[in-house]
């Protein structure tokens, strides 16, 4: 076993794992953050993305332990209790989900997207989300509310 210690949405955690504890699994499992999701297992998918450090990460390809002291912000820490993130509006206004399995992986990527370049084209969103799947759309929605959401964004500053 080995003590791992990391701020999980602007809270000192710290937990006993094993080596082999992927991040998504610490996140889940440990700290019952379950917005977070497994949905291929080989960092395929983009379900399990959350940011380390302000950089997107797709957690089930990450060791918790290489989490040791970074900053790691989930779906759940996006919001302002309970006012929507404006990325999240974004995609509640937009119809951006379906089934909204995939919806927090998206949501994580769009707002690392948006940081990286906040004057984002329909293509810069069709190609910063290749590392996305979504089985429920066509995608167009999901482009339509980040592109909406980078908008909002662009609008507080």
């Amino acid at each position: 076993m080995h003590s791992v210690s990391m701020t999980v949405n602007n809270m000192v955690v710290s937990g006993d794992i094993e080596g082999r504890t992927l991040l998504v699994e610490f996140l889940r499992e440990t700290l019952r953050l379950t917005g977070t999701h497994v949905g291929c297992d080989t960092s395929q998918c983009g379900a399990c993305t959350v940011h380390v450090n302000g950089l997107s990460v797709k957690s089930c390809a990450m060791f918790a332990f290489q989490a040791e002291g970074t900053e790691v912000t989930t779906i759940e820490g996006v919001a302002d209790g309970d006012k929507l993130h404006p990325m999240q509006e974004a995609f509640r206004t937009n119809h951006g989900l379906q089934c909204g399995f995939c919806t927090p992986g998206m949501v994580m990527t769009a707002l690392a997207l948006v940081n990286e370049n906040p004057e984002l084209t329909e293509t810069d969103v069709r190609i910063g989300l290749e590392g996305n799947l979504c089985r429920c759309t066509g995608y167009q929605n999901i482009v339509k509310s980040i592109l909406d959401g980078a908008k909002a964004l662009r609008s507080q500053t």
